[in-house]
């Protein structure tokens, strides 16, 4: 990629403290987007490892009464999903990722650098949101799973917030996900070929294409959950003929994924240390990458192994049981690759390695009592008990957790620029190790023992219970020790400011080859076009190969804006009113002032989308190298519509299942054929003029584009304009929530509403951008990008007509 030297992000004359907070609000820089997830994730680790040591330390007794009833059910809630949607699962992908991920590409940026900012800003705002429930009535208190219906009749605006913050975090995960293939698709550096990239980068890119097909469940169910609360209808209410599993099939669909999701990049971690600290490559490279894509493909079949009890066919149950025994097999390639790269190695045992080495025998025990999970019968017996608690934390803490720490000692050189005492580092490490062991291996023997999961208390008597959660309790003040550690560690290192070398531990990949930290534009330099493995530093040096110097002058890099972190901010203030306006249940009225955050949170989210698309994203024309030939807004779009299309794909299913079942059958007065038949004609006319506005941008035709865009705006507007009238006549003569039907009617065509809207706004970003005259051969993105989306809304709606109004 052809990019200039770095525009200055901040204005002259402010105070330092100043001058950073707006060159962190206006910068796409990766790494400092990078940093923004990583600080907030172990930021938002240590919140909810003390929600941890508060819950051990009520359970530390029997009949206890320190953190009882919603108090204890909120914290545990908070405590769940904090962890797991803004610890476990940013910190490798999106953190490590956004820092190292182009570094090891020998690239400059990732594909998308201001998307790649605005994401990193939801995910910030997402957290914000669900903590804001706190000042609104409470937090949620229905666990981090927020299992139907339980969590659609509970009082206040706490669930409210939670769907909102985890709709508002799905948004940030699909756009990251989709910048990171984007970047590994159509970004590398020449000559390295997808054989040749470090395991890292094959574990986010892995990730980032699970988290596209997966996080559609998570999205459904939310948002169905959703629904339900503000409007009063479901597809789960059995009194109407709905299926309340399917809820759980919804959930599970992407939260078992999930598990791999946090996983797969910690796993590239792993790789990534023991090759530099054994002195040797992976040992079984493809071995390694074929196991991780397997792992993201068998992922998606397992998800019902957590539904063995709800009483599924045995035939059901056999399916699942079969492929949750068969993803052990690729992670057990795995495992067996990083003790074949540390299996003759001259191991340096440094902090680093050390948390690889605690995660091996730990992520052994977890990966075990999942097999035995996997068996209905014991599945049966030990199910929602504290044998399921370990297990996880197993897997979760011992194992990606383990990780995280790995990469953040591996990296802290580069990253911050300045070393850090080993004393601490290995001091952290063993408080963790024997605090893990203490907290979990005690739980496993209380699942045996009948104590339940998610119970506040327990009363006395019980045959070891009270020892056991004492012991358990300890572990868990051993494990705050460590993190107390680990941050002297960091106040240390700072304090020190002892500055790192640029290769502290001789690595052989991209990242180790920049100064620590990294400049902005990451290299001054080109690359040889060899590479004959994944460890090029060692390759050209054994080839006797150097790269080539560039002046910086010829750098071109995007320039600073404010409006990606505005448009974020205007999501959270419309998510603050859309959470506390009227719930259907007459005795949850809204917020008082909740029209005006809505109103204000609406208008700072479109100005600041129309200054954003204002602001070309160079100053200078740019040249892009790209792989494909292709460019990033069109690749990163391509990867973006695979999770629409999975999201339309799952709720279709259901749809499909309750019409196929006999529950979801048609009333007898349907919404008129004719008018889907005008708003067909309508949304495909208006696919042909975007695409022929697109055509004249290529041919120069400038008058013709904005005509064509303006046409295509208003054949947009028009379809929704019938969309709103035929729900208010459907509206007038069925109630969606005492007809099945109506209620899948209503929630999928709404939601292609919805992508309309969101089309039909792409459209006139476009637009904006044509009448400005920015809009040329090198400033497209946002008209390759919106035109692509445009299709698939009228993909969807041709494929919607079919079952809805013909069917």
């Amino acid at each position: 990629m052809a990019v200039q030297a770095p525009t200055p992000s901040k204005p002259s004359g402010l105070p330092r403290a100043v001058a950073l907070i707006w060159d962190m609000l206006t910068t796409s820089d990766h790494k400092k987007v990078g940093l923004i997830y990583l600080v907030t994730s172990f930021l938002m680790f240590g919140l909810a490892g003390l929600m941890a040591v508060a819950i051990r330390y009520q359970l530390a007794v029997p009949d206890n009464n320190f953190l009882v009833g919603d108090g204890y059910n909120q914290i545990l809630t908070l405590h769940g999903a904090t962890m797991l949607f803004f610890f476990i699962i940013p910190a490798g992908v999106a953190g490590f990722g956004n820092f190292i991920l182009p570094l090891m590409l020998g690239e400059r940026d990732v594909a998308l650098p201001r998307i790649n900012a605005f994401a990193a800003w939801l995910f910030l705002f997402s957290g914000v949101l669900i903590y804001t429930s706190l000042f609104f009535g409470g937090a949620p208190d229905v666990g981090w799973t927020f299992y139907w219906p339980f969590s659609a009749s509970r009082e206040g605006h706490g669930v409210d917030f939670f769907m909102m913050g985890i709709l508002t975090l799905g948004v940030s995960s699909l756009l990251g996900s989709a910048n990171f293939a984007a970047t590994v698709y159509n970004l590398r550096a020449k000559g390295m070929s997808l054989w040749k990239m470090p395991i890292f980068v094959w574990s986010v890119f892995a990730t980032s294409l699970l988290q596209l097909f997966a996080l559609a469940g998570l999205t459904a169910a939310s948002l169905l959950v959703f629904i339900d609360r503000k409007l009063g209808f479901s597809p789960f209410n059995a009194a109407v003929g709905g299926d309340p599993v399917l809820f759980q099939q919804f959930f599970w669909f992407y939260s078992h994924p999930a598990v791999y999701i946090m996983l797969l990049p910690y796993l590239g971690i792993a790789a990534e240390v023991a090759s530099t600290f054994a002195r040797k490559p992976v040992f079984g490279y493809r071995f390694m990458v074929f196991a991780q894509l397997g792992i993201a493909v068998v992922g998606f079949l397992v998800w019902a192994h957590h539904m063995f009890t709800v009483g599924e066919s045995l035939l059901f149950q056999l399916v699942f049981v079969f492929f949750t025994a068969l993803v052990a097999v690729p992670t057990g390639v795995k495992i067996f690759s990083l003790l074949g790269t540390l299996w003759g190695g001259h191991l340096d045992m440094k902090t680093p390695l050390l948390f690889v080495l605690g995660f091996l025998f730990n992520f052994l025990l977890g990966g075990i009592t999942g097999v035995m999970l996997a068996i209905v019968p014991f599945d049966y017996s030990v199910h929602d008990s504290y044998f399921v608690v370990a297990h996880f934390h197993n897997v979760l803490m011992a194992g990606s957790g383990f990780l995280a720490f790995a990469g953040l000692y591996y990296w802290w050189p580069k990253i911050t620029g300045r070393t850090y005492s080993e004393f601490w580092g290995k001091t952290h490490f063993w408080f963790f190790l024997v605090g893990y062991l203490l907290t979990f291996m005690p739980q496993y023997v209380l699942g045996f023992l009948g104590m339940p999961r998610r119970y506040d208390t327990y009363p006395d008597g019980n045959y070891l219970w009270n020892e056991l959660n004492l012991i358990s309790t300890v572990g868990a003040v051993l494990l705050a020790l460590g993190g107390i550690a680990w941050l002297i560690k960091v106040i240390d290192s700072f304090r020190r400011n002892e500055k790192a070398p640029d290769n502290p531990w001789g690595g052989y990949t991209l990242e180790w080859a920049t100064s620590s930290p990294p400049p902005s534009y990451n290299f001054a330099f080109n690359w040889p076009p060899f590479f004959p493995s994944e460890r090029p530093l060692y390759d050209w040096a054994k080839a006797g190969l150097k790269p080539t110097p560039v002046d910086v002058k010829d750098i071109h890099l995007p320039a600073p804006t404010v409006w990606p972190f505005m448009t974020a901010l205007g999501l959270l203030i419309t998510s603050i009113g859309i959470s506390i306006s009227p719930n259907a249940t007459p005795d949850l009225p809204g917020a008082a002032g909740w029209q005006g955050w809505l109103t204000v949170g609406l208008v700072t989210f479109l100005y600041s989308l129309f200054r954003w698309a204002g602001r070309l994203e160079y100053d200078v024309p740019v040249e892009h190298h790209t792989v494909t030939n292709k460019s990033n807004a069109w690749v990163g779009m391509a990867w973006f519509i695979v999770s629409e299309i999975a999201l339309f794909g799952v709720l279709i299913a259901g749809y499909l299942y309750l019409r196929l079942s006999g529950a979801a059958q048609p009333p007898e007065e349907r919404p008129a054929i004719w008018l889907a038949l005008v708003n067909t004609f309508l949304l495909v006319a208006s696919s042909f003029t975007v695409h022929y506005a697109h055509h004249d941008l290529r041919k120069r035709k400038f008058s013709p584009l904005r005509f064509g865009l303006l046409i295509s705006i208003i054949l947009g507007t028009v379809f929704f304009l019938f969309q709103v009238y035929e729900f208010a006549v459907f509206l007038g003569h069925e109630n969606p929530a005492q007809q099945l039907w109506a209620t899948m009617f209503l929630i999928i065509v709404g939601l292609h509403g919805a992508h309309v809207v969101i089309g039909g706004t792409g459209l006139a970003l476009a637009y904006y951008q044509a009448i400005q005259n920015k809009l040329d051969d090198h400033n497209h993105g946002t008209l390759e990008g919106a035109s692509m989306y445009w299709h698939l809304v009228d993909a969807v709606w041709l494929f919607i007509v079919c079952i809805f109004y013909i069917w």
